[in-house]
């Protein structure tokens, strides 16, 4: 099944109540899934009057703006994302979420839309893709082994190209090392760039962010990294592919898991470069 329509809630969201009443019955939904919870949608959703209004029952304003509730914990489950936002299907009649294998499976056929990339990117080969930062979505590996990794994969011959938005590259392009082939793309890309980029690499390495799984579905070596504590652990979060890895450092010895260490630090530069090279 694919996408048959996008609307970009962000941009209605600027607009007035009226404006965003009439794009809200414009779509002539009978259905609406919250899977990202939003009082302002969820609101707009009801005043549209879309039969089917589904959300999750722990959400306070969905008492009152969503005819359908569904009561299941994001938190405390075992299950994947993908998996978990079936149960939000329960109300349309679907009540079993599919393996991982078959959601992978499902997925190959993934393709971004073909995009001429910039120069020294266009036609550039033996390359893999470090992916630093994650806009304050993950816990982040240091920048230091990041940089340390980028040297060990360049004296092996590889090309390294360190990906981002520009207001990320700002934070670490002027430590990163002056290299023939060591590229930053950092703030140089659209979205559907780094898609073709990623696309074309050898492998990604990065924390749990967008970049890692487009790596995941595009099929190319993916390297996640990982923290083991809920709800930010790789059993909820990893990236699904046919060439996804996981490094993850489990515990400290003896069994326990510190919330408040940044459990990424415990990860090596030389377990990195394994996951990405062999």
């Amino acid at each position: 099944m694919a996408v048959d329509q996008f609307e970009d809630w962000g941009e209605y969201q600027k607009k007035d109540d009226s404006e965003q009443l009439s794009w809200m019955k414009s779509l002539q939904a009978d259905s609406i899934v919250h899977v990202f919870p939003n009082k302002e949608l969820a609101t707009l959703a009801k005043k549209a009057k879309i039969p089917i209004r589904i959300g999750t029952s722990h959400r306070l304003y969905h008492l009152f703006t969503c005819n359908k509730r569904v009561d299941f914990s994001r938190r405390k489950s075992d299950l994947h994302e993908s998996q978990l936002n079936f149960a939000l299907l329960k109300p349309l009649g679907i009540h079993a979420a599919p393996k991982l294998e078959e959601i992978v499976s499902a997925t190959r056929a993934f393709q971004p839309k073909k995009t001429e990339l910039p120069e020294p990117f266009a036609g550039m080969t033996d390359y893999m893709i470090l992916h630093p930062k994650s806009q304050g979505s993950a816990r982040e590996w240091a920048m230091e082994k990041y940089i340390a990794l980028a040297q060990r994969l360049v004296d092996a011959g590889w090309n390294v190209v360190f990906t981002g938005t520009e207001k990320e590259g700002q934070l670490f392009r002027d430590t990163l090392p002056k290299h023939d082939a060591i590229f930053d793309s950092t703030g140089k890309l659209s979205l559907q760039q780094l898609m073709v980029l990623i696309g074309q690499s050898e492998g990604l390495i990065a924390c749990s962010t967008g970049p890692l799984h487009i790596a995941g579905f595009s099929g190319v070596r993916a390297v996640g990294l990982f923290s083991p504590i809920r709800p930010i652990h790789p059993g909820r979060w990893r990236a699904l592919g046919p060439k996804v890895t996981i490094l993850v450092h489990e515990s400290n010895g003896d069994g326990s898991k510190d919330e408040a260490h940044n459990w990424l630090e415990d990860i090596t530069v030389d377990a990195a470069f394994d996951a990405l090279t062999s």
